[in-house]
Parts: structure tokens; C-alpha cells; sequence
């Protein structure tokens, strides 16, 4: 099977071709923004951060940020930063040109002279970038070169037994033809931790899988927190979890039935084939936002109440198994499961429609998300983990 995508210089793929605005900083922006709206076909990256972190949580910033900027869907990049902050131009250059040659180019408010004289510098660098992005081309891409990243949020009862069940066969389908899938969010797989290391590919991954969210249900306890006050959220319960346990057995549904051939860090670029976990928050914005920033080209996001959570460089696919939030919350749903339990069609056969739905959107058939320019942004920080 075969997708139209974009090959970059760096080998990488992308099913989008997005010329981004980031600001290096909270700080600079406003000017960011507007050299976004002023510059025609740009796609604005909101960053909360870039200053006043500590150490760890800089770092972990800076990882996020250039990993999305390498991310298949990027053709090139104009960061806006303002002088003083403490990502500074060569810090965001490096860390980008480890993991791509792409066009980056980096701007200040300081050293321009101002937000006038830095818009309108910024608009001449983003329209070449623009102009430049219109002449590449879609090509043949074969789906082994597909990340796909799983996520969930807003679930109820039909996430575990539909949605997340559907998205698993499609998982699977993905993996056999040599692609990606990449599962995560730890706090969700706490009481799971048991059936995840039965499905590791070797005894020393499937021990890896356990021990990590152990170590994550560990961090809450040593912080004299329990996380199952706060886990499942009120919505969750209102749509009908009861425990912690019955939604982690309900979220890892997604990863279907294939072994685990590794785990990786938050926001850690993906290298390897077949299915992953990703050691990430449960807050679904900032695991989402982890998963591209590793690669992952599209998002298949399950919910079943409903949510509008979108993102900046690659499409969020929603996916519900609650017929009611798919027709009441249409604007914001991509795919209903929910004939898999109401007698209409099989999990395969829903799996297989949801594989070619993934396809379409991979050759530009927009999301819901994206018709309606959601972008949400967050990245997590390590004195708050899990």
C-alpha cells in the first residue's frame, strides 16, 4: 500500500508541507503571530516556554520543539525569538541541525530593531520559505514509512470496547506492512502494567515496558499523591469509567495485539519499525504533541465524549465508538466504530475502513481539526512527570 507524501532532503516523510512560525520565546510571540498572519500559507507553532525553565525542563523544551520542526510534515522553519531569553539562537540552530538539514532561519526582536522592523524582515523570509514549500511535490510513499501516533482522551465505555479495539486492528494491519504505531500516555497504562509485559518482544523490552509505569506510579507516591483521585477525570466517570484499572485496560486496546519492540522517551525521535511505547503524560495535549515531535506524520486520537484537541504540523484523527458524539459533536469527529458493536460491521471490517481513512488523509483529505485550525500545544515538564 502506498500513500502520496513529501520526501525531504533528510529522508524523512511528511503528509503535510508546512512552512512554520515559531516563537523562540513566550516573549516574542506577538511578533510571531503577526509574521504569520501577514505571510499567506504559514502555519503559526505556539511555544509556551523558551525562558524561566530550569535546567531539565529547557532541555526537555528544546528537545520538543526541534524534534517538530524535523518532523516530516515540515518543509522549513522561521524562528522569532527576542534577544535575551534563554533558548538562544544556537541552542535551537544545534539542536535543530542534529536531526535535520531543513531550512531553518532565526530572527530578534532585539537585534531587528523592533516588532515592525522584525514583521516585516520575517514576512520576506516566510513567503521564500512559501514559495519555496510550493515546489515540492507528492510522491509515492510506501505506508512501511508511516508513523502513526495513538492517543486518547474524553473516554468513556465505548473507547475501551470500539474505538480503541478498532484502532487496534488497524495498529496491527500497520505494523504487518511494515510501518509504525506508537502507543503512550504511562499513568493510562497503570494497572495494566501486568498484560503490557506479557507483549514484550523480548523478556527485556516487555521488563522495560513494566518497570517504566511502575517508576510512574511510583513518582505520584513519593510526591504524596494518589493518582487515582485525579485518574479517571470527572468526565470519564460521568460517560460511565468506574477505575483506573478499567481505563488502562480500555486505553491499551490500541496497541492491538502485536509485541512491543521498544520503549522510548518523551518526545524521543522514532527510529524503529513495528510498535512502540513512548513513556508520556497522560494530558493528552502534551502526549500528543510528544509523539509528533518523534516523528509520528498523523495522530489517530479516540474519544468517546468529544474533543476538539488539534495540532499545528500534523492531522489529529478523531475517533469515537459513541454514535452519539459523532453525530451531536460532527464537527469535530473523523470516523465512527460504533457499528462494531451495534451488529452492523466487524472490527476488521472497521479496522480495514479506518487503515484507508488514515491513507486519505495522509494524501491531504483535511480533518476535522484541521477545517476548523485547531492547534493546541503543550509540552510536559519533568518536575510535574507523568
Amino acid at each position: 500500500m502506498k500513500f502520496k507524501g513529501f520526501r525531504r532532503s533528510d529522508g524523512s516523510v511528511g503528509v503535510r508541507n508546512h512552512v512554520v512560525i515559531l516563537p523562540g520565546c513566550i516573549c516574542s510571540a506577538g511578533a510571531a503571530r503577526k509574521i504569520a498572519a501577514a505571510a499567506k500559507g504559514t502555519t503559526y507553532l505556539y511555544n509556551p516556554n523558551g525562558c524561566a525553565q530550569n535546567t531539565e525542563d529547557t532541555a526537555l523544551t528544546l528537545e520538543i520543539l526541534s524534534g517538530m520542526i524535523a518532523n516530516g510534515n515540515v518543509y522549513g522553519a522561521l524562528i522569532v525569538g527576542l534577544g535575551c531569553e534563554i533558548i538562544q539562537e544556537e541552542m535551537y540552530m544545534n539542536a535543530i541541525r542534529e536531526k535535520t538539514d531543513k531550512p531553518v532561519h532565526y530572527i530578534s526582536i532585539q537585534k531587528e530593531g523592533g516588532i515592525a522592523k522584525t514583521v516585516t524582515r520575517g514576512v520576506e523570509i516566510a513567503e521564500r520559505l512559501c514559495r519555496e514549500a510550493a515546489q515540492c511535490q507528492r510522491e509515492d510513499i510506501d505506508i512501511s514509512e508511516l508513523i502513526l501516533g495513538m492517543e486518547c482522551g474524553g473516554s468513556d465505555p465505548t473507547s475501551g470496547f470500539s474505538a480503541n479495539t478498532v484502532l487496534g486492528n488497524t495498529s496491527d494491519r500497520l505494523v504487518d506492512l511494515g510501518g509504525t504505531s506508537v502507543l503512550s500516555e504511562t499513568p493510562e497504562a497503570i494497572g495494566a502494567e501486568n498484560i503490557l509485559r506479557r507483549r514484550g518482544i523480548t523478556p527485556e523490552i516487555g521488563q522495560k515496558l513494566y518497570d517504566t509505569v511502575k517508576r510512574c506510579e511510583q513518582l505520584y507516591l513519593d510526591a504524596g499523591e494518589d493518582i487515582r483521585n485525579t485518574n479517571p477525570s470527572p468526565g470519564n466517570k460521568a460517560g460511565g469509567i468506574t477505575t483506573l484499572e478499567e481505563k488502562s485496560i480500555g486505553c491499551i486496546h490500541k496497541s492491538g495485539s502485536k509485541p512491543f519492540t521498544d520503549v522510548i522517551g518523551y518526545g524521543e525521535k522514532i527510529t524503529q519499525k513495528g510498535l512502540l511505547f513512548m513513556d508520556s503524560t497522560a494530558y493528552d495535549v502534551a502526549s500528543t504533541v510528544a509523539k509528533i515531535a518523534g516523528g509520528a506524520q498523523v495522530i489517530a486520537f479516540t474519544t468517546g465524549r468529544g474533543t476538539p484537541v488539534g495540532n499545528a504540523i500534523a492531522p489529529v484523527i478523531k475517533i469515537t465508538g459513541n454514535h452519539d458524539t459523532f453525530t451531536y459533536l460532527n464537527d469535530m469527529m473523523d470516523f465512527d466504530t460504533s457499528d462494531s458493536f451495534l451488529g452492523h460491521k466487524t472490527i476488521e471490517e472497521l479496522g480495514e475502513e479506518l487503515l484507508e481513512y488514515i491513507l486519505r488523509v495522509c494524501n491531504g483529505t483535511l480533518v476535522k481539526a484541521e477545517e476548523n485550525d485547531i492547534s493546541d500545544m503543550a509540552i510536559n515538564q519533568l518536575h510535574s512527570y507523568c
